[in-house]
């Protein structure tokens, strides 16, 4: 399973929204015209967590940001500047659950201040 979006997490990703890179888009459900999107994606623990993804409404860049339901999913994790988060679309399985998505964070491990990998969080 490859990620959709996968990245190390910016100030602004953890006090206010997740941006994504445009391809993103293409993987979730379609927009119908609006500027917005619900979907849910699973974490390891097997919890499920409600998303938002907006574009802007005018303009020819789009901007993705998942917003509604990404806050409480960076408290409940303990996410800080430096850790990683991706998104990953499941394959679609006969009998699958309806959660297409698998939402994975991992925390940065620093030794004497160097960036040494990342472990997941469960």
């Amino acid at each position: 399973m490859a990620p959709r979006s996968s990245k190390v997490l910016r100030e602004t990703d953890i006090k206010k929204k997740y941006s994504v890179p445009t391809g993103f888009l293409s993987s979730l459900p379609s927009f119908n015209g609006g500027h917005a999107v619900d979907f849910e994606a699973v974490d390891g623990s097997g919890r499920v967590w409600p998303f938002r993804c907006s574009v802007r409404k005018n303009g020819r860049h789009p901007k993705p940001v998942i917003s509604r339901g990404w806050r409480a999913f960076v408290d409940s994790k303990g996410l800080k500047v430096g850790d990683k988060v991706g998104f990953y679309k499941k394959e679609n399985e006969a009998g699958a659950n309806n959660h297409a998505y698998e939402v994975r964070a991992e925390k940065e491990i620093k030794i004497f201040g160097a960036v040494f990998g990342y472990a997941p969080i469960i």
